[in-house]
């Protein structure tokens, strides 16, 4: 038998050497993207901060603080209202909930973000937290078609003859049709589109109240609603000149099915399935999105849909499609998100809203170490910029989870609770965090109620 010891030695030998010279080689980038250094050493070297990139930068805003700073809670991240006399902050939020006990109110939460809440993760378990202590049911608003809907836990949604349109498409995307999530959809004669509660993921999500479709039409609209898989309904619309439609049925709903019989010259938008008391959220997630096309959604439509579903509170969670490795000035975006900012509150006068900072985002260094990205630190800065010089409240998502290398925790938890692109969070992730904002949010009601008693005295 021939001896291959000689060749195997060779090759240890040759493998060494490659090690070695790459290993002398500085870090180089390529295309924009940074080549991590190789280091043979990394899994004995100690682990050291990367002081590569100084937290304090002059491109960054100054920091900004409330006129009026509630005493917070040991361990908890508060929520800082830069609200002016307009009362845009958490006020309209919190007195919303207040009269929840006292009336057959519906409070209701639009949450905007990115890829970071996709398929209803976070909102999911901020939604049941909020529904178990006041009330509420149903998974709120839900586009006609959706990507996510096979993994999305809340709600199963199947559907057939429809033509998509999303505003982060690169053609045939018409702006002046954009409906509140960002989408607008054309059916075909036939199509249908069905929603069935669930109780797996979440509670109080298997039944609702309502159930409705929203569209705008031109022409005269047929559809037949078939509720519970018994009993059927046809409604017949006619030419609305292009304003905002919604069909509703009632009941104890488990399951809705809508069928399109016809629709000349219509655009549909979502469905619903609410309470008719309590708390509602919909989430309005969009894969890729900075949350400045949010400016570009007409004003009209956004006006009609607030008549139809007037908000109490609008949460923006956006960032990861914003920051970069690095990033020193969004001085640009700080800019393009006033103006988005702006738009919601021309839109939706009576919503407070909320802007979330940027969540943790770790990368590998040169020597393998994961350390927060120095772009997210910078950008949750200029986000709350944004909301003091919009007037508007702000939480810090990121010194909540923990601040520096807390995506990597969250991770390498056990089970983990996040994914390893070291970005996104699961629906355990998703849990967690919902539960911290949650706290927040009970803990500034009941600061906002001690504040309203005190000042009538």
């Amino acid at each position: 038998m021939k001896n291959y010891l000689k060749q195997t030695l060779w090759l240890t030998l040759i493998v060494l050497g490659t090690l070695i010279l790459l290993h002398l080689l500085p870090s180089a980038t390529i295309g924009g993207h940074r080549i991590r250094k190789v280091d043979l050493l990394s899994d004995i070297r100690s682990s050291q901060p990367d002081e590569s990139e100084p937290d304090s930068l002059p491109l960054l805003p100054p920091i900004v603080k409330p006129e009026f700073i509630d005493t917070c809670r040991a361990g908890l991240t508060c929520i800082e209202d830069y609200s002016d006399s307009t009362q845009r902050g958490m006020a309209p939020f919190y007195k919303a909930l207040a009269e929840v006990g006292t009336s057959n109110r519906l409070v209701r939460v639009a949450v905007f973000g990115d890829s970071f809440i996709e398929a209803d993760i976070f909102t999911a378990d901020l939604r049941e937290m909020l529904q178990k202590k006041f009330g509420g049911c149903g998974v709120g608003f839900v586009p006609i078609t959706s990507m996510t809907s096979g993994y999305r836990p809340t709600v199963k949604h199947s559907f057939g003859g429809w033509h998509s349109h999303v505003v982060t498409d690169t053609v045939f995307f018409d702006r002046r049709k954009e409906g509140i999530s960002g989408h607008y959809f054309v059916a075909d004669s036939g199509a249908y589109v069905e929603l069935r509660g669930q109780r797996n993921y979440a509670s109080l999500l298997d039944t609702c109240r309502r159930a409705s479709l929203f569209f705008s039409n031109k022409g005269e609209v047929r559809l037949t609603a078939l509720v519970n898989r018994s009993s059927d309904e046809e409604f017949s619309v006619e030419p609305s000149g292009g304003k905002l439609e919604q069909v509703s049925v009632k009941g104890h709903i488990g399951v809705v099915k809508w069928r399109v019989l016809q629709a000349d010259s219509t655009l549909f938008y979502g469905l619903a399935l609410d309470g008719t008391r309590g708390v509602a959220v919909d989430n309005f997630s969009l894969r890729g999105s900075s949350g400045i096309s949010l400016r570009s959604i007409p004003e009209e439509t956004l006006k009609e849909f607030n008549e139809k579903r007037p908000y109490d509170l609008i949460i923006l969670q956006y960032g990861l499609n914003v920051a970069t490795e690095r990033g020193r000035d969004y001085e640009n975006y700080r800019k393009a998100m006033l103006k988005a900012v702006a738009h919601l509150k021309e839109c939706f006068p009576q919503a407070g809203i909320l802007l979330l900072g940027v969540g943790d985002r770790d990368y590998k260094t040169e020597t393998g170490d994961l350390h927060t990205m120095p772009g997210i630190k910078n950008l949750i800065r200029y986000q709350q910029s944004i909301a003091a010089g919009s007037g508007v409240a702000f939480w810090n998502m990121y010194q909540a989870m923990g601040g520096e290398g807390s995506m990597a925790k969250l991770v390498h938890a056990k089970p983990s609770m996040g994914n390893y692109d070291y970005t996104h969070i699961n629906f355990r992730g998703g849990k967690y965090l919902a539960g911290l904002l949650y706290e927040t949010l009970i803990y500034g009601k009941e600061q906002y109620e001690k504040r309203e008693a005190y000042e009538k005295k």
